[in-house]
């Protein structure tokens, strides 16, 4: 019995108890009898009907206890009279008292059938729009492996082409150590494109990530270096800043190397001349989400995320762009200067390590892109660089 219910009890008998005492102080006055009607209609509220019928049962029987005690010659009668009209009227309340009670307990069950029928209902729901966006989010990738793939089979015999002259140019006479190393820097760069497309067209989905722990700087300076030329031309300053003793981190090398450019081209073309671009990388404590995700991908992932940020000084983004950002196809350049298929594709590449890519981004103000994926700690130290 709950404590509650225990107090109701004693309170009822207390009064009940009272009354007894008061009528076998008093007998001839009925009138103390009907306050017999107050233990009833607490015992009442406990809804029980074995509970009722004893309270009932012992307010009757002390009302009769009054004929008892010695009466007025010719009294006899009308006590009897006046106690039975006492023990109705206690008969009728403890009845309304009890259909009371029962019908407000069925509209509380009611009502909290009602409230859980509710709750199912906007479970349900938030199901049927979870797989509501599943299945846009499968149409959406549909559209955009045949988009690839078309583009991967109509672009890949020039870029062979383009290759050979490229390999061709290098080996011409006079060229200088310079130019050397640009044509290395642009051969590079179209095997990369081959092979990206080669993975295109072999499967209607891009390669998984083949990640191992790798230093951070390997992750962010290739792209960095790659970059620098269209910042200087278009005088951007960038900067990269990667701290001493910062643990290694999850990644495939080329398909980051494909995030990371996808992201500083991004901010190029977001920031104004005279602007600058700020690439940096840290540590912080994993989220438990971030840990079981990451642990689900990464071996021996230490309980941390590395993050790598690109921040930019350019126009920024407004809210209404931002919620779309990562949807595919979905661009705030000028037609034909983007697909809006790069951050799609990053964080698609992002998430596939078990890491996750944000923007955060306000207009006026510029934009920052991080990426957070696990780490592992060691004893590597890496020293900032500026370019």
């Amino acid at each position: 019995m709950l404590k509650q219910d225990r107090i109701v009890l004693t309170i009822a008998g207390t009064v009940f108890l009272t009354i007894v005492a008061l009528e076998m102080a008093a007998p001839a006055n009925v009138v103390g009898a009907y306050g017999f009607v107050l233990p009833i209609l607490l015992v009442a509220t406990l809804r029980s009907r074995s509970l009722m019928f004893l309270t009932v049962l012992a307010c009757i029987v002390a009302t009769y206890l009054g004929l008892m005690q010695p009466t007025k010659p010719g009294r006899f009668q009308a006590a009897v009279i006046n106690r039975s009209v006492v023990a109705g009227v206690l008969l009728v309340v403890a009845y309304i008292g009890m259909t009371w009670e029962e019908r407000k307990a069925r509209e509380e069950a009611a009502r909290a059938a009602l409230a859980k029928e509710t709750d199912n209902l906007l479970k349900a729901n938030a199901l049927l729009v979870n797989a509501k966006d599943q299945l846009n989010r499968s149409e959406r990738l549909a559209a955009v492996g045949q988009l690839v793939a078309s583009v991967a089979h109509e672009i890949g015999t020039p870029l062979h082409s383009i290759a050979w002259h490229v390999q061709a140019l290098a080996e011409e006479p006079g060229v200088t150590p310079e130019m050397k190393n640009r044509v290395a820097v642009i051969d590079e760069q179209l095997t990369r494109v081959v092979r990206i497309i080669q993975d295109l067209l072999s499967s209607t989905r891009q390669r998984r990530p083949e990640p191992k722990w790798l230093p951070v700087d390997q992750i962010i300076s290739p792209a960095a270096v790659l970059m620098e030329p269209a910042f200087h031309a278009k005088e951007i300053t960038m900067t990269v800043e990667i701290p001493q003793d910062l643990p290694l981190v999850w990644a495939d090398a080329e398909k980051m190397h494909q995030v990371m450019v996808n992201i500083l081209a991004n901010a190029l073309a977001a920031t104004p001349p005279q602007g600058a671009v700020n690439i940096s990388a840290g540590t912080r404590a994993a989220s438990p989400d971030e840990l079981d995700r990451g642990r689900l991908m990464a071996n021996a992932m230490s309980p941390l995320a590395i993050t790598i940020a690109v921040q930019d000084t350019g126009c920024g983004m407004p809210e209404a762009d931002i919620q779309k950002a990562f949807e595919p196809f979905f661009t705030t350049k000028a037609v034909g200067t983007g697909t809006g298929l790069g951050l799609f594709l990053s964080r698609e590449t992002v998430l596939a390590h078990g890491g996750s890519l944000s923007l955060a981004s306000e207009t006026g103000h510029g934009t920052t892109v991080t990426v957070t994926l696990p780490g592992l700690q060691t004893e590597s130290s890496h020293i900032t660089e500026k370019t």
